[in-house]
């Protein structure tokens, strides 16, 4: 019984840093396109020049706020009209 207590905590331990270094990893590259590359001088290199000329990610998440604002404002309405019914 022990064993397998341990063996859930290594596992859940394991999928835990997994998720969080790949969130971090995400978050550095959005953070990198959406604001640390225009800062840049331009590059040479054709992929970096890609992505400090983009503009489609720089508007990407103060856009998306305000549909998170409602949808969370519809999920809480939801579960306030599933709790009282």
């Amino acid at each position: 019984m022990v064993s397998a207590q341990f063996k859930f905590l290594k596992t859940s331990t394991f999928w835990g840093w997994f998720f969080n270094v790949i969130g971090s990893a995400f978050f550095l590259g959005f953070l990198f396109a959406a604001i640390i590359s225009k800062l840049l001088p331009l590059s040479n290199n054709p992929l970096l020049s890609a992505i400090q000329n983009d503009r489609y990610y720089c508007f990407l998440v103060p856009l998306t706020l305000p549909i998170i604002v409602v949808a969370v404002y519809f999920h809480w309405l939801s579960m306030k009209l599933f709790k009282h019914a």
